[in-house]
């Protein structure tokens, strides 16, 4: 046996390549061997931009001597949790069963018969401070099964089942806007008033938190809830999460501050906050929230946006082997570079002599920095006697001169596959932009990134895959791709008008619905029934880092109910909240994009049909007030003589709303009824 990974198009399985562990990637043939061999099999499951996932391999995968230990014990096998996000989700939930926490590096002892009885996250090599080595823990694991095998095998029987029970359906009542209240005060009790965010540390972005408070003050008027929202986010922007010198976020923070992050930057993250910060302005009209938007969409058209318009997944953390090299200065290097400006970046960035980024392990200073603000420009400004346009425009020149010094740099390394879930996550992201700021790019990126799944990534069935790299495709797709897609298709129909984006939400939303729901309870599984199978079908519904492919999948099926008048829709998504109703009831707040979902279900959600013969200027002028205000639960159609054939293909009920004397005329659609042609369209805002 030998390392298998060489022919493997993941960046973090091509990582692991030259590993002298026995590497296979997840197959059936590994499976076959270790049956064969009658041997356990070690689960190792990360991804190419998380640090400790690195640390982890130099430590030990690249180490002969523990090499040496697995390939004895036992069947080695490599996953990309980015690829097989369900593989991924099985043996998290293990995890969390076993020890109550979960992570990456996720390291998972299997059965042959891929059943879980013992893991972990990261295992140094050698044992310390209370954490078992892998020179240990190969051993003893390989003794118990050599010696005690049916302990091991009951185990993994009895943890099987607890995975089944956790994954399964947890079905109750249709559940009613009271769940509103109880979600807000759980985020209210966690909201930390000095620096935002919920918690302490590590503090995780969780956009959809800030998406459901912007919908809780916009029913409740609770100012509160937009206080929630506006601090957290005005506090992000100004700490080290946030790359002052290049733009866009880093994943999380380490500390309470925001202020030291771990440093790979996820296409998701940019995707979430920028739909975040697009609505805040929308409800607020607060400009830095434009700017930070716009700096994201920036980076992400820079860096992570393939020739071919599909977007990349991830930037590594580390680079020249160490984390967060690329993105810390000391103050010698800003003074080399800015010369007589680097005073005011100096005092405006907080870079100190001794240096502001510590070593999470020692907690010792490095001497370098990582730039971030404690005040806004403008108060800075008053501090410096600097009139505050003079002071922006100083720190611009200064930001161009280092991000150009940076780019010397060596770069981390770019995960450059592309996944349909996240960039379905980008094209809504673009595509409401393009409706609150009118930039043209912005709709045509969202635009060529479904030109490239649909011509790359879709077969001619109408069914998705899940990456794309290399000019390969692998792997079948996962609800969350449907979903997320539909989603931004969705958005995308929303921002142009243009009916091919409406059909292609429709048609994916049904192949979603012949694929992955569940006839018996109810909600989507995670893996198509046609799909491998593996030891049991989750399904998920928790909005962790990124929100979950079910509570997404509920507000599709009830904007297209409400843009298509198809029922059938709307009873679809009842039973999806009524198959999860009794664990959101218990801890509403970490099912926000859900509430999301019902919040649209339950506050009258508005349909706008416009309906007019040729182009009007006025009705586009009208169209973009409308969508520069802060109206979550509203869509818009427009029927013109071009589009009426294809739209009254998809609503049967379009061919009725005909403009009125030849003038523009608007319906709005509520509770089931739509009111009189209304031809004054300023009264229609």
């Amino acid at each position: 046996m030998s390392n298998q990974l060489q022919t493997e198009t993941s960046p973090y399985l091509i990582q692991h390549k030259d590993n002298p562990v026995h590497w296979y990637s997840w197959n059936e043939e590994a499976f076959q061997k270790a049956k064969e061999l009658e041997k356990p099999i070690f689960l190792s499951i990360g991804y190419s931009t998380c640090h400790w996932c690195h640390v982890m391999a130099h430590e030990s995968f690249e180490d002969e001597e523990v090499a040496e230990l697995m390939n004895e014990a036992f069947i080695c096998i490599k996953v990309d949790r980015e690829e097989r996000p369900d593989v991924d989700g099985i043996y998290m939930t293990a995890i969390q069963l076993l020890t109550g926490s979960g992570g990456w590096p996720l390291n998972v002892i299997l059965t042959p018969d891929k059943k879980p009885f013992f893991g972990g996250t990261y295992f140094p090599k050698e044992s310390r401070f209370g954490r078992i080595g892998m020179l240990d823990l190969v051993p003893r694991v390989s003794q118990v099964w050599k010696t005690d095998k049916e302990k091991a095998v009951s185990s993994a029987d009895s943890l099987t089942e607890a995975i089944k029970r956790y994954s399964s359906s947890d079905i109750g009542v249709t559940l009613d806007d009271n769940i509103f209240k109880s979600a807000f005060g759980d985020l209210l009790t966690r909201f930390d008033e000095t620096y935002g965010g919920f918690g302490e540390r590590p503090k995780f972005p969780t956009p959809h938190n800030l998406a459901f408070l912007l919908r809780y003050w916009k029913n409740t008027n609770d100012d509160k809830a937009l206080k929630i929202v506006t601090k957290t986010l005005e506090e992000m922007s100004k700490g080290g999460i946030w790359d002052h010198i290049g733009f866009g976020f880093h994943r999380y923070s380490t500390d309470q501050q925001w202020l030291l992050p771990h440093f790979e930057k996820m296409l998701y993250d940019q995707a979430l906050l920028a739909v975040a910060y697009t609505e805040a302005f929308q409800a607020t009209k607060n400009e830095l929230f434009r700017e930070t938007a716009e700096k994201i969409f920036d980076y992400v058209l820079r860096d992570m946006q393939s020739p071919d318009g599909g977007f990349y997944s991830a930037e590594d953390a580390d680079s020249e082997g160490e984390e967060g090299k690329f993105y810390v200065w000391s103050i010698e290097e800003i003074r080399k570079i800015l010369q007589k400006d680097s005073d005011n970046f100096i005092k405006v960035f907080n870079i100190n002599e001794t240096g502001n980024f510590f070593e999470e392990a020692t907690g010792q200073r490095t001497g370098s920095n990582i730039p971030h603000l404690k005040e806004n420009i403008n108060e800075l400004a008053l501090k410096l006697k600097i009139e505050p346009t003079a002071l922006k425009e100083n720190i611009e020149i200064s930001r161009q001169k280092l991000y150009e010094e940076r780019e010397k740099r060596i770069h981390p390394l770019k995960d450059d596959k592309v996944l349909v879930d996240w960039n379905g996550l980008m094209i809504k992201a673009f595509a409401k932009a393009y409706k609150v700021f009118g930039v043209e790019k912005y709709l045509r990126a969202a635009q060529s990134a479904v030109n490239f799944i649909s011509k790359q990534m879709q077969n001619e069935d109408g069914e998705l895959n899940h990456s794309f790299r290399n000019n390969k495709k692998t792997e079948e797709a996962f609800l969350d791709d449907y979903a997320f897609l539909v989603d931004g298709l969705i958005e995308l129909y929303q921002a142009s008008f243009e009916p091919r984006y409406l059909k292609s939400a429709i048609e994916l939303n049904n192949k979603s619905i012949e694929l992955f729901w569940d006839s018996e309870d109810g909600g989507f599984f995670m893996k198509s029934q046609n799909g491998e199978e593996l030891i049991t079908r989750q399904k998920e519904i928790y909005d962790g880092a990124i929100p979950s492919g079910n509570s997404v999948a509920m507000s599709n099926l009830l904007k297209l109910a409400l843009l298509t008048g198809n029922n059938e829709l709307e009873q679809k998504a009842d039973q999806l909240s009524k198959a999860f109703s009794k664990s959101v009831e218990n801890n509403p707040s970490v099912y926000t994009q859900l509430l999301c979902g019902l919040d649209f279900a339950l506050k009258n959600p508005k349909h706008i049909i416009f309906s007019y013969k040729e182009d009007s200027k006025e009705l586009k002028e009208k169209i973009n007030e409308l969508n520069r205000k802060y109206e979550p639960n509203q869509l818009i159609t427009l029927i013109t003589n071009q589009t009426v054939d294809e739209l009254s293909a998809l609503n049967l009920d379009i061919k009725s709303k005909v403009p009125v004397e030849g003038k523009i005329s608007a319906y709005i659609c509520t509770n089931k009824s739509c009111s009189e042609p209304i031809n004054d369209i300023s009264q229609v805002i």
